[in-house]
Protein backbone atom coordinates (compact mmCIF):
# COMPACT_ATOMS: atom_id res chain seq x y z
CA UNK A 1 0.00 0.00 0.00
CA UNK A 2 3.29 1.94 1.28
CA UNK A 3 3.79 1.50 -2.14
CA UNK A 4 1.21 2.08 -4.08
CA UNK A 5 0.67 5.67 -2.58
CA UNK A 6 4.75 6.57 -3.24
CA UNK A 7 4.15 5.50 -6.73
CA UNK A 8 0.87 7.88 -6.81
CA UNK A 9 3.21 10.28 -5.41
CA UNK A 10 5.91 10.18 -8.44
CA UNK A 11 3.85 10.03 -10.45
CA UNK A 12 1.88 13.75 -9.75
CA UNK A 13 5.54 15.30 -9.27
CA UNK A 14 6.14 14.19 -12.75
CA UNK A 15 3.35 14.94 -14.49
CA UNK A 16 3.63 18.35 -12.54
CA UNK A 17 7.54 19.26 -13.78
CA UNK A 18 6.48 18.24 -16.87
CA UNK A 19 4.05 21.10 -17.32
CA UNK A 20 5.95 23.33 -15.47
CA UNK A 21 8.36 23.11 -17.71
CA UNK A 22 6.24 23.41 -20.59
CA UNK A 23 4.91 26.20 -19.22
CA UNK A 24 8.53 27.66 -19.23
CA UNK A 25 9.31 26.98 -22.24
CA UNK A 26 6.19 28.07 -23.81
CA UNK A 27 6.00 31.40 -22.44
CA UNK A 28 9.66 31.72 -24.07
CA UNK A 29 8.45 30.36 -27.43
CA UNK A 30 5.02 31.68 -27.72
CA UNK A 31 6.33 33.82 -30.17
CA UNK A 32 7.52 31.65 -32.80
CA UNK A 33 4.20 29.05 -32.79
CA UNK A 34 3.53 30.40 -36.32
CA UNK A 35 6.90 28.52 -37.49
CA UNK A 36 5.91 25.30 -35.43
CA UNK A 37 2.47 25.28 -36.49
CA UNK A 38 3.58 25.89 -40.43
CA UNK A 39 5.66 22.91 -40.15
CA UNK A 40 3.16 20.86 -38.84
CA UNK A 41 0.96 21.91 -41.53
CA UNK A 42 3.18 21.11 -44.14
CA UNK A 43 3.98 17.71 -42.57
CA UNK A 44 0.26 17.31 -42.95
CA UNK A 45 0.49 18.17 -46.55
CA UNK A 46 3.89 16.17 -46.99
CA UNK A 47 4.00 13.16 -44.88
CA UNK A 48 2.38 10.59 -48.02
CA UNK A 49 5.82 11.73 -49.81
CA UNK A 50 8.31 10.89 -47.98
CA UNK A 51 6.40 7.22 -46.62
CA UNK A 52 6.76 7.01 -50.74
CA UNK A 53 10.30 7.81 -50.91
CA UNK A 54 11.36 5.37 -47.64
CA UNK A 55 9.52 3.03 -47.78
CA UNK A 56 8.75 2.11 -51.12
CA UNK A 57 12.07 3.33 -53.14
CA UNK A 58 14.33 2.69 -49.90
CA UNK A 59 15.86 5.92 -49.96
CA UNK A 60 17.15 6.78 -46.71
CA UNK A 61 14.99 9.28 -44.79
CA UNK A 62 18.05 12.01 -44.35
CA UNK A 63 18.49 12.29 -48.41
CA UNK A 64 14.08 11.97 -48.32
CA UNK A 65 12.99 14.70 -45.52
CA UNK A 66 16.29 17.06 -47.02
CA UNK A 67 14.75 16.73 -51.03
CA UNK A 68 11.04 17.49 -49.18
CA UNK A 69 12.52 20.31 -47.69
CA UNK A 70 14.00 21.90 -50.65
CA UNK A 71 10.86 21.03 -52.57
CA UNK A 72 8.56 22.78 -49.86
CA UNK A 73 10.77 25.91 -49.59
CA UNK A 74 10.66 26.46 -53.39
CA UNK A 75 6.93 25.39 -54.23
CA UNK A 76 5.50 26.59 -50.85
CA UNK A 77 7.65 28.89 -48.57
CA UNK A 78 8.68 31.35 -51.31
CA UNK A 79 5.72 31.74 -52.81
CA UNK A 80 3.52 32.38 -49.73
CA UNK A 81 6.92 34.78 -48.25
CA UNK A 82 6.36 36.20 -52.08
CA UNK A 83 2.47 37.04 -51.48
CA UNK A 84 3.47 38.27 -48.50
CA UNK A 85 5.47 40.76 -49.35
CA UNK A 86 3.61 41.75 -52.40
CA UNK A 87 0.65 42.11 -49.64
CA UNK A 88 2.69 44.86 -47.81
CA UNK A 89 4.07 46.49 -50.89
CA UNK A 90 1.01 47.23 -52.40
CA UNK A 91 -0.46 48.12 -48.48
CA UNK A 92 2.73 50.77 -47.82
CA UNK A 93 2.17 52.21 -51.29
CA UNK A 94 -1.72 53.67 -49.81
CA UNK A 95 -0.80 57.42 -49.08
CA UNK A 96 -2.56 57.43 -46.07
CA UNK A 97 -4.14 61.05 -45.96
CA UNK A 98 -6.56 61.20 -42.75
CA UNK A 99 -8.07 64.72 -43.56
CA UNK A 100 -8.43 64.07 -47.12
CA UNK A 101 -10.07 59.94 -46.04
CA UNK A 102 -12.43 62.50 -43.66
CA UNK A 103 -13.14 64.33 -46.47
CA UNK A 104 -13.69 61.99 -49.13
CA UNK A 105 -16.29 60.11 -46.03
CA UNK A 106 -18.04 63.22 -45.67
CA UNK A 107 -19.04 63.94 -48.77
CA UNK A 108 -20.34 60.75 -49.15
CA UNK A 109 -21.91 60.82 -45.87
CA UNK A 110 -23.39 64.48 -47.25
CA UNK A 111 -24.50 62.61 -50.72
CA UNK A 112 -26.53 59.61 -49.19
CA UNK A 113 -28.24 61.69 -46.26
CA UNK A 114 -29.17 64.06 -48.66
CA UNK A 115 -30.78 61.70 -51.16
CA UNK A 116 -32.00 59.07 -48.68
CA UNK A 117 -32.35 61.20 -45.27
CA UNK A 118 -30.05 58.32 -43.30
CA UNK A 119 -27.31 59.77 -41.85
CA UNK A 120 -24.29 57.01 -42.05
CA UNK A 121 -21.32 59.25 -40.26
CA UNK A 122 -21.05 61.62 -37.94
CA UNK A 123 -17.71 63.66 -37.13
CA UNK A 124 -17.74 62.13 -33.78
CA UNK A 125 -17.46 58.75 -35.48
CA UNK A 126 -14.96 59.57 -37.31
CA UNK A 127 -11.90 60.13 -34.95
CA UNK A 128 -10.44 57.14 -35.46
CA UNK A 129 -9.08 57.69 -38.36
CA UNK A 130 -6.26 59.48 -38.14
CA UNK A 131 -4.64 56.17 -36.37
CA UNK A 132 -5.10 54.07 -39.07
CA UNK A 133 -2.26 55.12 -40.96
CA UNK A 134 0.80 54.45 -38.14
CA UNK A 135 -1.12 51.45 -36.82
CA UNK A 136 -1.63 49.99 -39.81
CA UNK A 137 2.35 50.60 -41.15
CA UNK A 138 3.43 48.82 -37.97
CA UNK A 139 1.20 45.38 -38.49
CA UNK A 140 2.53 45.29 -41.70
CA UNK A 141 6.16 45.83 -40.82
CA UNK A 142 5.72 43.15 -37.60
CA UNK A 143 3.70 40.75 -39.54
CA UNK A 144 7.08 40.44 -42.59
CA UNK A 145 9.55 40.44 -40.05
CA UNK A 146 7.80 37.27 -37.91
CA UNK A 147 6.69 35.34 -41.10
CA UNK A 148 10.19 35.60 -42.57
CA UNK A 149 11.71 34.08 -39.45
CA UNK A 150 9.25 31.35 -38.54
CA UNK A 151 9.25 30.59 -41.80
CA UNK A 152 13.07 29.57 -41.04
CA UNK A 153 12.01 27.86 -38.00
CA UNK A 154 9.26 25.62 -39.98
CA UNK A 155 12.08 24.80 -42.38
CA UNK A 156 14.55 23.52 -39.58
CA UNK A 157 11.58 22.09 -37.63
CA UNK A 158 9.47 20.11 -40.84
CA UNK A 159 12.96 18.42 -41.65
CA UNK A 160 13.55 16.16 -38.03
CA UNK A 161 9.16 15.49 -37.85
CA UNK A 162 10.07 14.28 -41.70
CA UNK A 163 12.89 12.31 -40.09
CA UNK A 164 10.87 10.83 -37.27
CA UNK A 165 8.04 10.30 -38.79
CA UNK A 166 6.13 7.11 -37.58
CA UNK A 167 7.33 7.29 -34.28
CA UNK A 168 6.42 10.80 -34.22
CA UNK A 169 2.78 9.48 -34.27
CA UNK A 170 2.92 6.94 -32.37
CA UNK A 171 4.15 8.83 -29.34
CA UNK A 172 1.26 11.35 -29.38
CA UNK A 173 -0.89 8.40 -29.70
CA UNK A 174 0.35 6.51 -26.87
CA UNK A 175 0.21 9.60 -24.46
CA UNK A 176 -3.55 10.77 -25.48
CA UNK A 177 -5.94 9.54 -22.91
CA UNK A 178 -8.29 8.51 -25.30
CA UNK A 179 -10.55 5.07 -26.67
CA UNK A 180 -8.68 4.08 -29.63
CA UNK A 181 -11.75 5.07 -31.61
CA UNK A 182 -11.63 8.24 -30.40
CA UNK A 183 -7.77 8.42 -30.75
CA UNK A 184 -8.37 7.82 -34.58
CA UNK A 185 -11.16 10.16 -34.76
CA UNK A 186 -8.81 12.45 -33.72
CA UNK A 187 -6.17 11.97 -35.75
CA UNK A 188 -8.43 11.77 -39.09
CA UNK A 189 -10.36 14.85 -38.04
CA UNK A 190 -6.99 16.98 -37.40
CA UNK A 191 -5.87 15.63 -40.60
CA UNK A 192 -8.63 17.01 -42.39
CA UNK A 193 -9.18 20.05 -41.06
CA UNK A 194 -5.40 20.85 -41.88
CA UNK A 195 -5.94 19.77 -45.58
CA UNK A 196 -9.10 21.38 -46.10
CA UNK A 197 -7.57 24.69 -44.51
CA UNK A 198 -4.29 24.70 -45.98
CA UNK A 199 -5.65 23.95 -49.60
CA UNK A 200 -9.34 25.90 -49.49
CA UNK A 201 -8.60 28.86 -48.10
CA UNK A 202 -5.66 29.83 -49.83
CA UNK A 203 -7.02 28.34 -53.04
CA UNK A 204 -10.54 30.76 -52.99
CA UNK A 205 -8.58 33.39 -52.21
CA UNK A 206 -6.26 33.61 -54.95
CA UNK A 207 -8.50 32.98 -57.41
CA UNK A 208 -11.26 35.61 -56.42
CA UNK A 209 -8.42 37.99 -55.71
CA UNK A 210 -7.13 36.87 -59.53
CA UNK A 211 -10.64 37.72 -60.81
CA UNK A 212 -11.28 40.62 -58.93
CA UNK A 213 -7.60 42.44 -60.02
CA UNK A 214 -8.61 41.63 -63.82
CA UNK A 215 -12.43 42.97 -63.73
CA UNK A 216 -10.82 46.27 -61.90
CA UNK A 217 -7.73 46.73 -64.55
CA UNK A 218 -10.69 46.74 -67.37
CA UNK A 219 -13.24 48.35 -65.80
CA UNK A 220 -10.82 51.06 -64.92
CA UNK A 221 -11.01 50.98 -61.14
CA UNK A 222 -8.38 52.75 -59.76
CA UNK A 223 -5.32 50.80 -57.50
CA UNK A 224 -7.11 47.32 -58.45
CA UNK A 225 -4.07 45.23 -56.96
CA UNK A 226 -5.05 46.93 -53.78
CA UNK A 227 -8.59 46.01 -54.24
CA UNK A 228 -7.92 42.47 -54.98
CA UNK A 229 -6.10 42.20 -51.96
CA UNK A 230 -8.69 43.49 -49.87
CA UNK A 231 -11.13 40.65 -51.92
CA UNK A 232 -8.66 37.81 -51.43
CA UNK A 233 -8.91 38.84 -47.43
CA UNK A 234 -12.69 39.08 -47.42
CA UNK A 235 -12.96 35.42 -48.73
CA UNK A 236 -12.89 34.20 -45.09
CA UNK A 237 -15.78 36.30 -43.76
CA UNK A 238 -19.38 33.79 -44.06
CA UNK A 239 -22.18 35.01 -46.00
CA UNK A 240 -21.24 38.92 -47.04
CA UNK A 241 -17.56 37.99 -47.83
CA UNK A 242 -16.11 39.99 -50.87
CA UNK A 243 -18.89 41.93 -50.98
CA UNK A 244 -17.79 43.97 -48.52
CA UNK A 245 -15.06 45.28 -51.54
CA UNK A 246 -17.34 44.83 -54.52
CA UNK A 247 -20.68 46.39 -53.36
CA UNK A 248 -19.05 49.62 -52.17
CA UNK A 249 -17.14 50.12 -55.70
CA UNK A 250 -20.08 49.77 -57.82
CA UNK A 251 -21.98 51.86 -55.19
CA UNK A 252 -19.77 54.49 -55.16
CA UNK A 253 -20.05 54.56 -58.84
CA UNK A 254 -23.54 54.75 -59.09
CA UNK A 255 -23.57 57.76 -56.92
CA UNK A 256 -21.10 59.60 -59.01
CA UNK A 257 -23.07 59.55 -61.79
CA UNK A 258 -21.86 56.46 -63.95
CA UNK A 259 -24.84 54.15 -63.99
CA UNK A 260 -23.14 51.97 -66.52
CA UNK A 261 -20.02 51.51 -64.87
CA UNK A 262 -21.39 51.21 -61.75
CA UNK A 263 -24.06 48.52 -62.87
CA UNK A 264 -21.02 46.34 -64.58
CA UNK A 265 -18.81 46.43 -61.37
CA UNK A 266 -21.90 45.19 -59.09
CA UNK A 267 -22.89 42.37 -61.93
CA UNK A 268 -19.28 41.52 -62.22
CA UNK A 269 -18.93 41.41 -58.38
CA UNK A 270 -21.88 39.60 -58.17
CA UNK A 271 -21.82 37.30 -61.16
CA UNK A 272 -17.98 36.89 -61.18
CA UNK A 273 -16.13 37.12 -58.04
CA UNK A 274 -19.30 35.90 -55.94
CA UNK A 275 -20.40 32.68 -58.46
CA UNK A 276 -16.62 32.02 -58.54
CA UNK A 277 -16.44 31.23 -54.60
CA UNK A 278 -19.48 29.50 -55.01
CA UNK A 279 -18.32 26.79 -57.29
CA UNK A 280 -14.77 26.72 -55.65
CA UNK A 281 -16.60 26.29 -52.25
CA UNK A 282 -18.68 23.58 -54.14
CA UNK A 283 -15.88 21.42 -56.37
CA UNK A 284 -13.12 21.81 -53.07
CA UNK A 285 -15.98 20.20 -50.43
CA UNK A 286 -16.02 17.20 -53.04
CA UNK A 287 -12.38 16.76 -52.79
CA UNK A 288 -11.82 17.85 -48.90
CA UNK A 289 -13.77 18.16 -45.95
CA UNK A 290 -16.48 20.85 -45.49
CA UNK A 291 -16.00 22.88 -42.04
CA UNK A 292 -18.93 24.98 -40.76
CA UNK A 293 -18.28 28.72 -41.78
CA UNK A 294 -18.32 29.93 -38.30
CA UNK A 295 -15.74 27.67 -36.85
CA UNK A 296 -13.61 28.97 -40.34
CA UNK A 297 -14.73 32.53 -39.73
CA UNK A 298 -13.84 33.18 -35.82
CA UNK A 299 -11.11 30.75 -35.99
CA UNK A 300 -9.37 32.94 -38.61
CA UNK A 301 -9.81 35.81 -36.30
CA UNK A 302 -8.48 33.86 -33.27
CA UNK A 303 -5.59 32.29 -35.38
CA UNK A 304 -3.99 35.38 -36.86
CA UNK A 305 -3.93 36.98 -33.79
CA UNK A 306 -2.35 34.02 -31.95
CA UNK A 307 -0.15 32.79 -34.36
CA UNK A 308 0.24 35.11 -37.40
CA UNK A 309 -0.21 34.42 -41.15
CA UNK A 310 -0.25 29.91 -40.54
CA UNK A 311 -3.48 31.31 -37.91
CA UNK A 312 -5.73 30.92 -40.93
CA UNK A 313 -5.00 27.27 -40.54
CA UNK A 314 -4.82 26.78 -36.44
CA UNK A 315 -7.51 28.99 -35.83
CA UNK A 316 -10.38 26.98 -36.56
CA UNK A 317 -8.15 23.68 -36.40
CA UNK A 318 -8.47 25.07 -32.35
CA UNK A 319 -11.79 25.30 -32.15
CA UNK A 320 -12.45 22.03 -34.05
CA UNK A 321 -10.40 20.39 -31.45
CA UNK A 322 -12.68 22.16 -28.73
CA UNK A 323 -16.02 21.34 -30.22
CA UNK A 324 -14.68 17.25 -30.76
CA UNK A 325 -13.33 17.30 -26.78
CA UNK A 326 -17.02 18.25 -26.37
CA UNK A 327 -18.97 16.35 -28.53
CA UNK A 328 -15.85 13.06 -27.08
CA UNK A 329 -17.38 13.93 -23.46
CA UNK A 330 -20.84 13.65 -24.63
CA UNK A 331 -20.48 11.01 -26.44
CA UNK A 332 -18.98 8.67 -24.01
CA UNK A 333 -20.39 10.40 -20.35
CA UNK A 334 -23.77 11.32 -21.42
CA UNK A 335 -25.78 8.93 -22.09
CA UNK A 336 -29.04 10.05 -23.76
CA UNK A 337 -26.74 11.74 -25.97
CA UNK A 338 -26.65 10.88 -29.80
CA UNK A 339 -24.62 13.58 -30.47
CA UNK A 340 -21.66 12.41 -33.67
CA UNK A 341 -17.93 13.01 -32.74
CA UNK A 342 -17.36 14.51 -36.19
CA UNK A 343 -17.08 18.23 -36.95
CA UNK A 344 -16.43 17.80 -40.90
CA UNK A 345 -18.70 16.72 -43.30
CA UNK A 346 -17.64 15.37 -46.68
Amino acid sequence: MAQLQKSSHYRYVLIGLILLLSIVIFTQFRYYLGGFMAAIAMYTILRGYMVKLVEERNWSRGLSASLIVVGSIIFILIPLTGIGFLAADTISGIEINPERIKSIIGEFTTDVKRRTGIELFTPENLSFVPQVGSSLMQSVVSGLSSMVINSIIAVFVLYFMLVSYGNLESTLMELLPFSEENKLILKNETRAIILSNTIGIPVVALTQGVFAYIGYIFLGVNTPLVYAVLVAFTTIIPVVGTSLVWAPIGISALLNGDILRGVLLLAYGLVVIGGSDAILRFILQKKLSNIHPLITFFGVLIGLAMFGFWGIIFGPLLISLLLLLFNMYRHDYIRESKVKLRITSK
